[in-house]
């Protein structure tokens, strides 16, 4: 099992991650441990204020180099953005955690919202992944980490069009995985489940309490078991409650009964009518 304290790890990944959506929660968690495996970094995000602190953070903990690049990436010309950005540097690692989510009734919820969540979370993945791709198919290494989550196994209402973004990054990493294992590229999916980030936070209201969803993972566990599956296989859920309530809704719940247990939950969360 290849681990970021490994100097191996470093050798196939390196000498250079990009981390798009790092400037907070599981993005920041990748970059710090990325970082304290000797990656020097590029880092992509929205806001510039946590970005440049996480950056500043990682240079003097780690001696590492960084580099930041503030856009959106739901944006149409974000992807050249993110090439311009690692223009000389040969990047070893793409990890892509950036996300847009629109809670509330698909109806209720303008389509630009819809859409921009399509972009960001689908198209940008394409993007990065076939522009950063590339070079390590040629070099003969490299990693692609592509962040899903548990709303990609079955329909998630509240959040339709987030998960059914979750559910392509899915299917795209394991068909990269088989399609880039032969070049040399390890591509890995990782569902999270609740994670105890500030958007989660301020998004989870007090009342979302259930005995049926697994406690929210911290930030770093979840990065931590994703690089520790990079290599090894297409897929990791992360967290034992969150394997186990994904073994139960997929193998012994029906479809039709997943769905309607992902609503009642979603109902609990998040509708207030």
């Amino acid at each position: 099992m290849r681990s970021p304290k490994d100097d191996a790890f470093a050798h196939r990944y390196g000498p250079v991650a990009l981390v798009a959506g790092a400037s907070e929660g599981i993005g920041a968690a990748f970059a710090r441990q990325l970082a304290a495996a000797g990656l020097h970094l590029v880092l992509v995000a929205r806001r510039a204020s946590p970005l440049e602190l996480l950056a500043d953070e990682l240079r003097a903990a780690h001696g590492v180099k960084v580099r930041t690049l503030t856009c959106d990436l739901g944006e149409e010309a974000a992807a050249d953005a993110v090439v311009e950005a690692c223009r000389g540097l040969d990047i070893g690692l793409l990890v892509y955690n950036a996300a847009a989510s629109s809670v509330g009734r698909f109806l209720d919820t303008p389509v630009a919202a819809q859409l921009h969540s399509v972009h960001v979370n689908a198209r940008g993945p394409v993007l990065l992944a076939h522009a950063l791709g590339g070079p390590m198919a040629r070099r003969g290494r490299g990693g692609i980490v592509l962040m899903s989550s548990l709303t990609a196994f079955q329909g998630t209402p509240f959040v339709a069009s987030y998960g059914a973004t979750k559910a392509f990054n899915l299917v795209l990493a394991e068909g990269l995985w088989s399609e880039l294992k032969e070049r040399g590229v390890d591509v890995l999916a990782c569902c999270a489940g609740a994670t105890l980030t500030p958007g989660y936070e301020l998004a989870t209201p007090a009342r979302a309490g259930s005995r049926l969803a697994p406690q929210p993972q911290d930030p770093a566990e979840v990065a931590r078991e994703a690089l520790a599956a990079l290599g090894r296989r297409p897929l990791v859920i992360t967290g034992r409650g969150n394997r186990i309530a994904s073994f139960v809704m997929r193998r012994l719940f029906s479809r039709k009964l997943a769905v309607a247990t992902m609503a009642r939950e979603m109902r609990k969360r998040y509708d207030s009518s």
